[in-house]
């Protein structure tokens, strides 16, 4: 029942469901990223208008980091930065290596979702000065492949689990699917706590 429900709402109200897609997307694209690609698999939702959705949704939280360390930089940081892990210290070591290697910067935030440290990572390219027009293409670049990458990883699994009848070999899909995620967060929260003790 629920899943006809979602059928029927992705049927009937595609502006709304996609529109929400994008919304989300600004907030938790990696976690959307997989589900859909689990939704995909079982003829739930079409690929590209989901593919296009959850990158336009990433890109434009991308856009809105960098407006914020464009505009407000470090009054952001200073009022704002410790709800959002961001410091000065993290920022101006970041600035130091954007002057030289802020193309490779961009692209491998992206495809990590920045290890850990995106949002330092997008204020820093605002804050920079890196013109607007490079830093879109560069994070669209890898946008294409971070989007793409997981939600293969959840139709991968997915698919696994359909094709599999034996019930203890489908349980170990689904275990290792939730030891992956765990390990995703886990590595995140990790980095970002090195970060904040290397700011201390």
């Amino acid at each position: 029942m629920p899943l006809q429900w979602l059928v029927n709402i992705a049927t009937n109200h595609d502006v709304l469901v996609y529109g929400l897609i994008i919304v989300l997307a600004c907030a938790e694209g990696p976690i959307l990223s997989m589900l859909f690609g689990v939704l995909i698999r079982f003829d739930l939702f079409p690929f590209w208008p989901v593919y296009a959705a959850l990158m336009l949704g990433d890109l434009i939280g991308d856009v809105v980091w960098y407006y914020i360390g464009y505009h407000f930089g470090h009054r952001f940081i200073r009022r704002f930065g410790h709800r959002f892990g961001i410091t000065e210290e993290a920022v101006e070591r970041m600035t130091k290596f954007f002057h030289k290697y802020k193309h490779p910067i961009l692209f491998i935030s992206k495809i990590t979702n920045g290890l850990g440290l995106a949002l330092v990572t997008l204020m820093t390219a605002g804050i920079a000065r890196i013109p607007f027009w490079k830093y879109m293409i560069v994070n669209l670049l890898g946008q294409l492949i971070w989007s793409g990458f997981l939600l293969g990883v959840g139709y991968f699994f997915s698919n696994l689990y359909v094709q599999i009848d034996n019930i203890f070999w489908r349980i170990g899909v689904v275990a290792a699917a939730a030891v992956i995620l765990f390990l995703i967060y886990r590595l995140q929260k990790q980095l970002r706590k090195k970060a904040d003790a290397m700011n201390v």
